[in-house]
C-alpha cells in the first residue's frame, strides 16, 4: 500500500510559472471514464489520490464529477493548485465528498507573469481555504520558494497575518517548519527545489521514495515512478491497458527498487533529481 498515487487529470494549466518544469506533451484532458477505469485499477494500492501532476486540476470541466467517482470508490482525495480558479470553484469543492486536502502554491504568484492583482489572489484564495479548513479539509498554504526571489513573501505574510489576528511567522512550528494558522489550515514553507532534468548535471542525489511510497499516472495512462516526471520519460508502462501489478513487475521497475536500495539511482532523471537530494543520507 503506497502512501499516494498522482492522477493527472489535466496537463493543461492557466499560468506560466518560472519554477515549473512544463511539459512538451500534447495538451490533454481525462475524461471521467478514463478517470474512473484508472482509479478502479488502482483500488487497494493507496488510500490517498492526489489529482495532480503537471497542469492546473482546477481548470478540468467535470472536477466535481471526478471528485465524487474517487469518493464512491471509497479514496481520499488531494489537490495542489496555484489558487487563481479557487473562487470559481469554491463551491464546487466545498460540497465536494471525499476532499482531503487542498494544497495551493502561493509562490505561484511571484513565479507567473500573469499574476494580476496580488490582494484579489489573497482575498480569492482565504476566502475558499477559510471555509473548506473550517468543514474538516486540511488547507496547506505553500511558501516553497526558500533560496529563491522572495519578493512577494512579505506582503503574503502580512496578508495572513491579519486574517488572523497575530504574527503568522511568530506562531510556533512544527518539525518541518509548518505553522498552524487555525484548525486544519497550515503555512507551509520548503526549499525551491529544481525539478529533474536529462540535461541538468547530477545532483548527487542516490534515493527516492517513488515506486515505494508514491507512483503517478500521466494522463495519457502512462505510469512513472514519481510526480516530478513530467514528461513520462521513465514510462513503466501504461494503465489503461495494463494491470499495475503487471507493470511493477516490469525489468526497468525492478532495475529502479534495486539501485535506489543500493544508493545507486538505475536512471539518469534520478540522478538529476534536485528534490531527491533531500533524501541524501
Amino acid at each position: 500500500m503506497r502512501n499516494r498515487i498522482y492522477i493527472e487529470i489535466t496537463n493543461r494549466c492557466n499560468l506560466s510559472c518560472d519554477f515549473c518544469h512544463g511539459t512538451r506533451r500534447p495538451p490533454r484532458t481525462m475524461t471521467p471514464a478514463e478517470f474512473e477505469t484508472l482509479a478502479l485499477k488502482l483500488r487497494g494500492e493507496t488510500d490517498y489520490l492526489y489529482l495532480h501532476v503537471l497542469g492546473e486540476p482546477l481548470l478540468h470541466p467535470q472536477l466535481p464529477e471526478l471528485l465524487a467517482i474517487a469518493h464512491r470508490l471509497g479514496f481520499r482525495t488531494c489537490l495542489v493548485t496555484n489558487g487563481t480558479l479557487l473562487p470559481r470553484q469554491k463551491d464546487a469543492l466545498l460540497s465536494a465528498p471525499g476532499l482531503h486536502k487542498l494544497s495551493v502554491s502561493l509562490h505561484s504568484f511571484e513565479g507567473s507573469a500573469q499574476s494580476g492583482d496580488m490582494t484579489a489572489y489573497l482575498r480569492g484564495v482565504w476566502d475558499a481555504v477559510l471555509p473548506l479548513s473550517q468543514k474538516g479539509t486540511l488547507c496547506a498554504l505553500r511558501l516553497w520558494n526558500e533560496g529563491a526571489a522572495q519578493r512577494c513573501n512579505a506582503e503574503i505574510l502580512r496578508f495572513l497575518s491579519g486574517q488572523i489576528g497575530q504574527n503568522a511567522e511568530a506562531l510556533p512550528q512544527d518539525a518541518r517548519g509548518n505553522r498552524t494558522l487555525s484548525p486544519n489550515l497550515f503555512l507551509e514553507r520548503a526549499e525551491r527545489f529544481a525539478w529533474p532534468d536529462l540535461s541538468a548535471p547530477e545532483t548527487g542525489a542516490n534515493f527516492c521514495h517513488g515506486l515505494t511510497r508514491q507512483l503517478a499516472v500521466l494522463c495519457d495512462g502512462t505510469v512513472t515512478p514519481c510526480c516530478l516526471d513530467s514528461e513520462g520519460t521513465i514510462a513503466l508502462g501504461n494503465l489503461f491497458t495494463q494491470a499495475l501489478p503487471e507493470i511493477l513487475r516490469s525489468s526497468r521497475a525492478a532495475a529502479m527498487a534495486a539501485g535506489f536500495a543500493a544508493r545507486r539511482p538505475s536512471e539518469d532523471l534520478c540522478r538529476r533529481c534536485g528534490y531527491a537530494r533531500r533524501f541524501l543520507k
